[in-house]
């Protein structure tokens, strides 16, 4: 009992440590900062500064507000520089720790390095100036020093304010959950924290009560809004033996429920967790950012010791030096660190409030080589809602509730659209059900199973046509052709009859399959339906390409097909039986919030249920990956025309960029990336 409480985490558990992981922040492999202690170091920081830039002339020039006692001045510059430099620095060296230990200097590296030239110079001025009195004077750089800090624990805190931020879907959806549950014990009820529900425990459910968590019902029957956890409005009628989600809010009946899903197993927590793991990953742009800051790095390091080297031997090294710091602040590349991640991080902010759960952020970079979309039928395109429009006996022995009574009995406890239907309208007719043994699946067919010692099967019309089982094809004909599924009872060789249900087409598939057209996708549907029943479909949205009668494995194969002809396909499904289409495809797309999702074989999971959704994926992953291109472009490519400029090579006419002009310029390209990421909007 103890182990299976330390395996469910509680929700408030997992609250509490996605928190924690919101407010850590990667400050270069592996090595954390604690948004608390980021802010608080901004803040001494600037305070620090504030005394620095009144009393350190900015580049040798003095401005009108600045004042100086000499030489003591210059003695307490360099003590608040001192501080400065090893308190706000502190979170960069600790990041070129981790780095230079990995052997993968990048960002963090190029930082501490920069600091560090500008603070080992600037008090080498200090002592040449005013303990030596070195002719000319040495200009010190504690100015470029402490705003050069100032503005880097600034863009940090800047970045993880908005990656906090993108989680805040996450803790909303923690939200939904009560904080206590009405716990049956020995037939009392109890009012216990939901962290110490286990599964298998008894709860009662009360009218307008929110469900604490995943179930089964047990007794009593009610409907249940699901609309927060699933995006649907409509109540879902609910009877013992069905699920229900924690988080959705019970309607007027009490019932009974065993707890199948709490803690880490509960529908709401994966759902978190799947967001937070979208934060966490990287993208291939985010890793080609990473490689691009390394690349930077060497380069920098390259360009700053040969421009020293240089200048020395054409000047001084007071001028060699300047020289060599201004190419390490200019190559900085703070911009280009924050340029994935801030796209990221509202991008994520936004699918997730829309109901787009983004589990692989590649996926949304390949959104621009699409050229086909694969989607299956029942569930996706259509409402998946069977309602029995006809069925009959072919047998004499048999009456046609006969028919419907023996298939019911079959289909008892299955979860299939077109088993719904079927319990469904023999529960109108007030069938009584029979006994069923034996009873299982039978892949890509149908489902088997005894009564009274006779094996009945329930199977497709391309079964009977496998087979070569006579059937009336003028009346299957006729009922696939008004859009109907035809389901055969079958014993021993001789089909029995037939029960045909109609599926509704969700009203935003024509919007789906038109805003495809208009972006060059080729939609094409798949099913294991007959197909007449999928033309119909087709026809109502303007599908031409229909691949019907299909098996799991036949759709995978169609995926692969299309792929090795040169396209790229996505595949849009339920999530279940299309899993190996999901995992094969491109873009995998799961449709459907249930709990049975399969969210492993999915790249995006649409948690609405709604195809339209879709579009509003193609449509943020597009402007997702611009805005990434942009600040990537942007982030990098600064860095390619300031740091020739800095190293001197316009010098012979005149031109040479000071440090503090290449902090302005840092600076500014880090506000132009943010910016840029915060203009971000789900557009279609």
């Amino acid at each position: 009992m103890k182990m299976d409480k330390m395996d469910h985490m509680s929700m408030d558990g997992m609250v509490a440590n996605h928190k924690m992981d919101m407010n850590d922040m990667d400050m270069g492999n592996g090595q954390m900062m604690h948004m608390g202690n980021l802010k608080l170091k901004f803040w001494v920081s600037l305070v620090l500064t504030l005394p620095i830039i009144i009393m350190s002339p900015m580049m040798g020039m003095r401005l009108p507000f600045q004042i100086t006692f000499q030489p003591w001045s210059d003695y307490l510059v360099a003590i608040l520089g001192t501080v400065l430099f090893i308190y706000g620095g502190q979170p960069f060296f600790s990041g070129a720790k981790g780095e230079l230990a990995n052997r993968k200097p990048a960002m963090m590296t190029l930082i501490a390095m920069g600091i560090s030239v500008a603070y080992v110079y600037s008090i080498y001025a200090v002592i040449a100036n005013d303990v030596l009195h070195v002719t000319p004077m040495v200009t010190d750089f504690f100015w470029e020093l402490a705003t050069l800090i100032d503005i880097m624990l600034l863009g940090h805190w800047i970045e993880m304010n908005t990656v906090m931020s993108a989680g805040s879907a996450v803790d909303n959806l923690a939200k939904l959950l009560p904080s206590t549950a009405h716990k049956l014990i020995n037939g009392d009820v109890q009012d216990v924290a939901i962290a110490q529900l286990i599964n298998g425990d008894h709860v009662q459910v009360r009218a307008g009560e929110k469900i604490p968590a995943d179930g089964q019902i047990v007794s009593g029957a009610t409907s249940v809004n699901e609309a927060m956890v699933t995006g649907e409005a409509r109540l879902v009628e609910k009877q013992v033996k069905d699920q229900v989600v924690g988080g959705s809010v019970n309607g007027e009946g009490t019932f009974e429920m065993t707890v199948t899903g709490t803690g880490e197993n509960g529908y709401l927590a994966q759902v978190m967790q799947l967001v937070s793991d979208a934060q966490a990953a990287k993208s291939s742009q985010e890793n080609m950012a990473d490689r691009v800051a390394g690349y930077l790095f060497y380069a920098a390091l390259t360009v700053a010791i040969v421009a020293f080297v240089t200048w020395l031997l054409v000047g001084n090294l007071a001028l060699a030096l300047s020289i060599a710091v201004t190419v390490l602040v200019i190559a900085c590349p703070h911009a280009l660190g924050l340029a994935i991640p801030l796209v990221v991080a509202r991008s994520t902010a936004i699918a997730a409030g829309h109901g787009l759960l983004i589990r692989n952020r590649d996926a949304m970079e390949r959104v621009n080589q699409l050229n086909y979309a694969l989607m299956d039928k029942t569930g996706t395109l259509t409402a998946g809602n069977f309602k029995v429009a006809d069925y009959q006996s072919s047998r004499d022995q048999f009456q046609a509730n006969d028919i419907l009574r023996l298939m019911a009995s079959l289909e008892t406890g299955s979860s299939h659209p077109l088993a719904v239907g079927i319990l469904t309208a023999a529960k109108a007719h007030r069938l009584t059900l029979i006994p069923v043994t034996d009873s299982h699946q039978i892949t890509g067919v149908g489902l088997s199973g005894q009564i009274d010692g006779t094996t009945y099967q329930i199977v497709s019309a391309a079964y009977l046509d496998r087979e070569k089982l006579t059937y009336d094809r003028a009346v299957f004909e006729r009922l696939a052709g008004a859009g109907n599924s035809v389901s055969y009872l079958v014993a021993d060789g001789q089909v029995l009859g037939y029960v045909a249900q109609g599926d509704q087409i969700k009203p935003e598939s024509k919007h789906l399959i038109a805003q495809l057209k208009a972006q060059n996708i080729t939609p094409v549907m798949l099913t294991g339906d007959n197909p007449q029943s999928a033309q119909v479909v087709a026809d109502q949205l303007g599908i031409t390409a229909v691949h019907a009668s299909l098996l799991p494995e036949d759709k995978a194969k169609l995926v692969k097909r299309y792929q090795d002809d040169g396209g790229h396909v996505m595949m849009i499904g339920d999530g279940v039986n299309d899993a190996p289409s999901l995992a094969q495809a491109d873009i995998g797309v799961a449709i459907g919030s249930g709990t049975d999702v399969a969210i492993d074989s999915a790249d995006v999971v649409l948690v609405k249920s709604n195809p339209d959704d879709v579009v509003d994926f193609l449509a943020l992953a597009r402007q997702t990956t611009r805005k990434m291109t942009q600040n990537l472009w942007w982030g990098a490519g600064y860095n390619v025309i300031t740091i020739p400029l800095a190293a001197g090579v316009l010098a012979p006419i005149g031109f040479l960029l000071n440090p503090m002009v290449g902090a302005v310029v840092m600076s500014l390209s880090t506000v132009i990336v943010a910016i840029n990421a915060m203009t971000l909007r789900l557009k279609n």
